[in-house]
């Protein structure tokens, strides 16, 4: 035996044959007194089978003083000459000792935690730094099964799975894991290598463990995971206060405890913003959440505003535009916690703990607007230095988001509000058609879009219906839409026909697509639906744009699609329109939408128009209820476009109304036809406005035979107001010029200009017409 060597020689029978010195000195029995006794009584309790089996393994030794020693026996067999093992040497090393070989300093020592099962996955080895892990001495553990020096939880039943797996497979496994240690007070990532350990007969017999702390690296993949989660959670929608909440599920309970997210007044406002943060901070709450249900912690209300005193951190940090950290000790954060506790006693319990806070300022495009603060509470980490720049890149993500927001509410609130302002308010009375309306901004993000409706009183008792579609969204889209409407109304004066109409129209789009260089053509381009309802001949002129045709709904309870030639967009330039004209019964139903409301992505136009069509037949008490029926059951849930409906009841001028003769080419028959209208007068009860009318007839019906061409007809229409016409086949139109004081003529058009309410001039397929209408109601006094 070697001097310092602790060993043995056991028979197969168990009996101690050889004792060397270093088992003396490590036990302190002579030789004298342990060869020849079997070695069993030297044990205080006898060997695991597995450690039999296995010939390694840790067993309690009694010394010669009584007291016990956990050692770690190998054993070799030693044969005879029939090749069978005839004894045993076996050799022992104390645990914790000295390594007297590098390699085994180098395991001994090692920064990494490492081990040593047996197949079974009880303890061999372990080296200091696993011992310092687990809290217990080397000595504790040798010889235990893994389960019973852990509690159970998921992440060691893995640890036991994966011993297992490397035994049954003779592979190694890299395994990763979070999870707590006995010896550590939070939780910890690890990266696990095991790898088998076989014997002379290649048959795995040991696992061998390297476990590494990757808590950095595992906290550092954390945060670049949150930051990618944040790219695709945070601004899914254009809204401030949605934005905020979202920020907040990002942050809790992940990174903080407690978040909130308050912002300075003008970013939920319309006013400019401010340029100077000194002093304290007045903000506004929008999001906040917390670990506990309800958000106890809180001490601002949502909604409410907050000031935050000059020496708080979330002052410092919208002040200074950079993440402000405190931490439990110091005295502005002290300060905070205690103003807290004072303003909301009943969540002081839910404060108890706080140890570390984080401001961060919400800045975006160079400005400030406002700040994002987390608490922790429970989590035992405090904020560092990592959640600092963490913090900053999460809250310049969300503050853009925020930002965008708040522009896109500002556009579409202002393009709201030109939109508004360029649509009728009030729609005018009429005595032919009764009208109703419904105009429905979208909520995509797209913005407000550029659909528009008018109806336009028109001579002759007869009035136009448009509808019209803007492309695109937003102020360009409404601004566009002010241009046409402006412009139909223009064309609509001059009493142009309506694929007359359109083709003006058409030319206004194109030359200011063209004006617009920054602009394609197709930016500008547009649809309309022009309709010109006659009461006195019942008949509706219709022509569109690239524009869905008109429905129409029959006194019967009867509906179908006016059967129309559509024609090309606006913009297009160089195609025709076309005009088609139907008769309509009094009482019919005339329908003008938009595209919005029967296409999107996912229904079809046919379907939907049928739908239409069917809930234009609904019993309802008022057009205004028939609008609120149709939007109900044709619009989806959140249509993707703006809707513009138009209803309008068609009314007719009866016979009775309406008054008509021919007139000779002659001046001598002028005095016959102005006794005609009195007469005729007379019969409606209307002498009071014979002798404007007198003077009217006189005079248009004289220009009409001095410079107008055959035939000549002179109309008086009842309505509202009294309508006098008088056409003549000649195209030329009259206008007003200033008499001269000698001259015997020119003051006529002057003086009918002068005593009626409005006159006009219009284009028809066989000459003019020209008209001008008094009022029957009495002046007001």
């Amino acid at each position: 035996m070697v001097h310092g060597s602790a060993a043995a020689i056991v028979d197969t029978r168990g009996v101690v044959r050889g004792w060397s010195e270093g088992a003396r000195e490590l036990t302190g029995y002579p030789a004298d007194e342990v060869v020849g006794r079997p070695a069993r009584d030297l044990l205080t309790e006898a060997p695991t089978a597995d450690a039999v089996a296995d010939l390694v393994g840790t067993v309690v030794l009694r010394r010669r003083d009584g007291s016990s020693v956990a050692l770690l026996l190998s054993a070799c067999a030693v044969l005879g000459e029939d090749g069978e093992p005839s004894s045993y040497m076996i050799t022992a090393e104390a645990p914790g000792g000295s390594e007297p070989t590098l390699a085994g300093q180098a395991f001994q020592q090692a920064s990494l935690a490492m081990s040593v099962f047996d197949a079974r996955q009880h303890y061999l080895r372990l080296n200091d730094t696993a011992c310092r892990i687990m809290g217990v001495p080397q000595e504790a553990l040798l010889g235990q099964h893994f389960p019973e020096s852990v509690e159970d939880a998921p992440a060691h039943r893995g640890w036991l799975a994966h011993l297992r797996q490397v035994v049954d497979t003779g592979r190694p496994v890299r395994y990763e894991s979070f999870t707590g240690a006995p010896a550590l007070n939070r939780e910890h990532a690890w990266t696990t290598d095991m790898w088998p350990l076989r014997d002379g007969d290649g048959e795995v017999h040991a696992v061998a463990i390297a476990s590494f702390d990757s808590t950095e690296q595992y906290w550092a993949r954390q945060r670049l995971l949150l930051l990618n989660e944040a790219a695709a959670t945070i601004g899914t929608t254009l809204d401030v206060v949605r934005t905020a909440e979202e920020l907040i599920e990002l942050l809790v309970p992940r990174y903080a405890d407690f978040a909130s997210v308050d912002l300075l007044e003008w970013v939920l406002g319309a006013d400019e913003p401010h340029t100077l943060l000194e002093g304290d901070i007045a903000l506004r709450r929008v999001a906040h959440g917390s670990a506990h249900e309800g958000t106890p912690e809180a001490a601002v209300h949502l909604g409410a505003a907050d000031v935050y005193h000059a020496s708080s951190p979330p002052a410092r940090a919208v002040r200074e535009g950079r993440a402000a950290v405190s931490q439990a000790g110091e005295p502005d954060f002290m300060r905070w916690v205690a103003e807290r506790n004072s303003r909301a006693p009943a969540g002081r319990s839910y404060r108890k703990g706080v140890h570390s806070l984080l401001a961060v300022p919400l800045r975006a495009r160079g400005t400030t607007l406002g700040v994002a603060v987390a608490v922790r509470i429970a989590h035992p980490d405090d904020f560092g230095d990592d959640d600092a720049v963490l913090g900053e890149e999460l809250a310049s993500r969300a503050a853009v988001c925020i930002d965008n927001a708040r522009r896109f509410a500002r556009e579409r609130t202002t393009a709201l509000a030109l939109q508004n302002s360029l649509l009728p308010r009030g729609l005018p009375g009429q005595a032919v058609v009764e009208v109703a309306h419904r105009y429905l901004p979208c909520g995509s993000m797209a913005g407000v879009g550029g659909d528009w409706f008018d109806v336009i009183p028109l001579s002759g008792s007869r009035v136009a219906l448009v509808v019209g579609d803007v492309v695109g969204h937003g102020i360009p889209s409404s601004a566009t839409m002010g241009r046409l409407c402006t412009a139909v109304r223009t064309l609509a004066d001059v009493d142009l026909p309506p694929d007359e109409l359109l083709t003006h129209l058409d030319d206004l789009v194109t030359h200011l697509a063209s004006d617009d260089r920054d602009a394609e053509a197709a930016e500008l381009g547009a649809t309309c639906l022009y309709a010109v309802y006659d009461p006195v001949s019942r008949r509706l002129t219709t022509a569109a744009a690239g524009h869905p045709p008109p429905a129409v709904v029959l006194p019967d309870g009867t509906a179908s699609l006016v059967p129309l030639s559509a024609g090309p967009p606006l913009g297009v330039g160089g195609l025709p329109f076309e005009a088609t004209e139907i008769e309509l019964p009094e009482g019919a139903v005339v329908a003008l939408y938009t595209d919005g409301l029967i296409e999107d992505r996912d229904r079809d136009v046919d379907h939907a128009t049928e739908e239409l069509c069917r809930a234009l037949t609904a019993r309802t008490d008022t057009l205004d209820d028939l609008c609120d029926t149709v939007l109900k059951a044709v619009l989806p849930e959140e249509p993707g476009d703006d809707v513009a409906l138009l209803l309008a009841r068609t009314r007719a001028l009866g016979a009775d109304r309406v008054a008509t003769w021919d007139v000779e080419p002659d001046p001598a028959h002028v005095a016959a036809t102005r006794q005609a209208a009195i007469e005729q007068l007379t019969a409606w009860g209307l002498e009071e406005a014979s002798f404007v009318t007198e003077l009217v007839v006189s005079e248009l019906v004289t220009n009409a035979i001095r410079y107008g061409e055959p035939p000549i007809q002179l109309r008086l229409i009842r309505d509202r107001t009294l309508i006098c016409e008088v056409s003549d086949g000649s195209s030329t139109s009259p206008h007003l010029r200033r008499a001269h004081a000698f001259d015997e003529g020119g003051r006529g058009l002057l003086l009918v200009a002068q005593l009626t309410q409005r006159w006009g001039s219009r284009q028809t397929g066989s000459g003019k017409t020209i008209w001008a209408e008094q009022s029957l109601e009495p002046p007001d006094l």
